[in-house]
C-alpha cells in the first residue's frame, strides 16, 4: 500500500496527509473546495516548518512530504489508482454513507475503504457498499502528526486480512493500532465524552467555575488539558454528535448531553474554531475564562 486518498482537507483530513506523506506515501488531498484544499495545504506547512525548527526534519524533508501532496476536487480523479482511501468529513452520518456510496461505485474492487469517525457505525457506513468486508474504521487523534494512537474499529464483516493489513499500515506510519469492536462511540470516545458531559453538568449545576473543575481534572488526575479546554480543542458540536449518537446507540440517560452543551452550540459557541466556547479564543489560542457566561 503506497497511495493512499484522504477525503476531506480540514484539521483531521490534513493531519492524515501530512502524516503519511512524511513517511513517503503518495497521497491524494480531495476536497469539494480548492479553498479548504489550499488551507490544509498551509497548514500542513505550517506544521513542516515548526518541526525543521525544532530539529525534527530538514527543510529537505519538508519539501520532499509537501511534494508527496497532490490535491483533487474531484472525487472520482482523486481515488483513481489508490489502494486506500481514508474519509474525514465532517462526523454527519447521512453524508459518510453517502461518501461511502460514491466511493464503492468509482474505486477498484480492491481498494480498502475507511472512515476516521469517532462514534459513527462502521457496520452502517459499510452497509452502503458491496465491499463490507474491505471496509473498516481508522480513528485517528488529533493532532494526527504528534499523537501516537490509530483506533481501529472493525464492522460486523470487516475482514480480518483487511483488519491486518490496516494494522501493518498504521505501524509503517508509526502509530499504535489497537483494535476495537464496533459499537457506538467504540472505546475512546465511549469513555472522554461522558466524562467531558459530567464536567459540563458540574460546571452547570454550580458546583465550580471553568478554571475550578480544569484545574482538578489537571492536577489531581494528571490530565494534560482540563475537559472543559479539551471540550473547546474538540468542539462543543462535535463532542455534541458524539453524544447524541451514544445516546440514540444506548438509549440510556448517562449519555443524555447536558443542557448547557447543546444550548452553547444552538447559540454558535463551538470553542477555538468559533473563538469561544467555555474560554475565549478571541485574542488568541491562549484559553481566557469567560466568567460572565456562569455568574
Amino acid at each position: 500500500m503506497k497511495n493512499i486518498a484522504v477525503i476531506g482537507a480540514g484539521t483531521m483530513g490534513n493531519g492524515i496527509a501530512h502524516t503519511f506523506a512524511q513517511f513517503n506515501y503518495q497521497v491524494h488531498l480531495i476536497d469539494i473546495s480548492q479553498t479548504s484544499l489550499d488551507k490544509g495545504i498551509a497548514t500542513i506547512s505550517k506544521n513542516l516548518d515548526r518541526m525543521v525548527f525544532k530539529e525534527k526534519i530538514s527543510e529537505a524533508d519538508k519539501t520532499n512530504t509537501l511534494s508527496n501532496i497532490t490535491t483533487f476536487t474531484t472525487l472520482a480523479e482523486g481515488v483513481k489508482n489508490v489502494d486506500l482511501v481514508i474519509e474525514a468529513a465532517t462526523e454527519n452520518t447521512d453524508l459518510k454513507t453517502k461518501i461511502f456510496k460514491e466511493l464503492d461505485a468509482v474505486c477498484s474492487e480492491n481498494t480498502i475503504l475507511a472512515s476516521n469517525t469517532s462514534s459513527i457505525s462502521i457496520t452502517q457506513i459499510a452497509a452502503a457498499t458491496n465491499r463490507p468486508d474491505k471496509v473498516i474504521g481508522m480513528h485517528f487523534m488529533n493532532p494526527v502528526p504528534i499523537m501516537k494512537l490509530v483506533e481501529l474499529i472493525r464492522g460486523y464483516n470487516t475482514s480480518d486480512a483487511v483488519m491486518q493489513s490496516i494494522i501493518a499500515l498504521s505501524k509503517a506510519i508509526d502509530k499504535t493500532p489497537v483494535e476495537v469492536n464496533d459499537y457506538p462511540g467504540f472505546v475512546a470516545n465511549r469513555i472522554l465524552m461522558p466524562m467531558i458531559n459530567e464536567s459540563i453538568e458540574t460546571l452547570f449545576n454550580g458546583v465550580a467555575g471553568v478554571a475550578e473543575i480544569d484545574t482538578v481534572m489537571k492536577l489531581g488526575m494528571a490530565h494534560p488539558m482540563g475537559p472543559l479546554q479539551l471540550a473547546d480543542f474538540i468542539g462543543l458540536d462535535i463532542c455534541l454528535s458524539i453524544l447524541n449518537v451514544l445516546y440514540d446507540g444506548f438509549k440510556n440517560p448517562k449519555y443524555a448531553p447536558c443542557p448547557l452543551l447543546v444550548n452553547m452550540v444552538m447559540a454558535g459557541k463551538l470553542g477555538i474554531k468559533s473563538g469561544e466556547g467555555f474560554y475565549d479564543y478571541s485574542k488568541s489560542r491562549k484559553a481566557e475564562v469567560i466568567a460572565k457566561m456562569f455568574d
